[in-house]
């Protein structure tokens, strides 16, 4: 008996205290439209991990364990999925989701359970807007600064925009941004478009569109701003705009979404990220990493993944851990962090992550079977005057 009792505290011994756990939930659109942009959002949160720890996955000696979670774009199903994160799994932080819709849903869960929730990558402006509270954080971009920045590649004096875009949050927020932004540069917007997610003939819009601008006079454009499947560029310019002297524009998007620009060579517009584009350590690597994983580089969505994943990791080794909601909110309220785009800051006033944006000109090259965008300026930090909007 003795010896029994023996054996087994020598067992308990070498097997040593458990070791705890951070656990971190992922709660986003795994099913359904958007898929490729969540399967790229998953793989760069988890190379942000990687990165930000490097390669342990650990912080301060405790494991990271990601819990995955799948809205399937759906509101109702993407709140109970966090309730059900935070209050059945005790995720102590989460990053999602794909949809602002979905979003908008989940922001006041983190704040009944007091959890810090990292948005990444939905877009619309209310998100650190009308609809944030303080347990909000977004490493993605805002519509605002999809809006400034598309208003300085496309805006000018004698310039109108009719605008095309998708009749929820996203769209409309990303127009409304978008006209407050383009009135500081001399240019006007003659029709606001707006059409339902799945809309695939683009016909009547079109028309409508064409209608508005084809007696202006003057430099026309035909802005669109769209996310997900069926995309209307190619359909809206087989209209032939340019019979009206309408140029297309739009903002950067998924290198999938990229093929259609193969029909505007030398388009302008504003982007978020292109693999080509940043040029520092934390890209370098993303990039080199992402090549010799998938054999592809890396996309919009990956670099925005990458980008919540080290700032989580640096939220908690700066809070001392995962568990003090508070201590985390006070670590992360003007924290700047490495991200393949370069620095970012969180806002204390709202929480959103300032960040680099970048004016494109299309290019078709050899090899590339997409129009690539070429960089023409950075627009840092300062060179965009981002609203608070809460």
């Amino acid at each position: 008996m003795n010896k029994l009792l023996a054996t087994s505290l020598a067992a308990l011994m070498l097997a040593g205290p458990a070791m705890a756990e951070i656990r971190l939930a992922h709660v986003y659109g795994k099913t359904g439209p958007y898929e490729a942009y969540a399967a790229q959002s998953h793989n760069g949160l988890m190379m942000g991990l990687e990165y930000a720890t490097g390669g342990t996955m650990e912080i301060n000696g405790e494991k990271i364990v990601v819990i995955e979670k799948d809205t399937q774009l759906k509101p109702d199903l993407g709140k109970a999925m966090l309730s059900e994160a935070f209050g059945d799994d005790d995720a102590q932080i989460a990053v999602g989701p794909v949809s602002s819709g979905v979003a908008l849903a989940m922001l006041p869960v983190a704040e009944e359970y007091e959890r810090v929730l990292i948005v990444e990558p939905a877009v619309a402006d209310s998100i650190t807007g009308a609809n944030w509270n303080r347990y909000i954080f977004r490493t993605g971009r805002n519509s605002s600064q999809d809006a400034i920045s598309n208003a300085v590649a496309l805006g000018g004096e004698g310039v109108t925009i009719a605008t095309l875009a998708q009749d929820y949050a996203f769209g409309r927020d990303g127009v409304a941004a978008f006209r407050e932004a383009l009135a500081g540069t001399g240019a006007t917007i003659a029709h606001e478009e707006y059409v339902p997610t799945d809309t695939t003939d683009f016909t009547a819009a079109g028309e409508r569109l064409f209608n508005a601008l084809k007696d202006v006079d003057g430099k026309k454009k035909l802005f669109v701003i769209w996310a997900g499947g069926n995309n209307p560029m190619s359909k809206i310019n087989s209209m032939d705009p340019s019979r009206f002297g309408i140029e297309m524009a739009t903002g950067g998007n998924i290198l999938a979404a990229l093929k259609a620009h193969k029909e505007f060579p030398g388009m302008e517009g504003a982007t978020y990220y292109y693999y080509e584009i940043p040029q520092n350590p934390v890209n370098d690597w993303l990039v080199k990493e992402h090549f010799a994983r998938y054999g592809t580089p890396p996309d919009f969505f990956t670099a925005g993944g990458m980008a919540a994943g080290i700032a989580a990791v640096e939220a908690i080794r700066k809070a001392g851990g995962a568990d003090d909601t508070e201590a985390l909110i006070g670590a992360m309220e003007g924290m700047e962090f490495d991200s393949p785009k370069g620095m970012m800051r969180f806002r204390a006033e709202d929480h959103q992550a300032l960040q680099a944006m970048y004016h494109f000109r299309t290019e078709i090259q050899d090899g590339k079977d997409y129009g690539v965008p070429v960089l023409v300026r950075e627009l840092g930090i300062d060179d965009m005057n981002i609203p608070i909007r809460n």
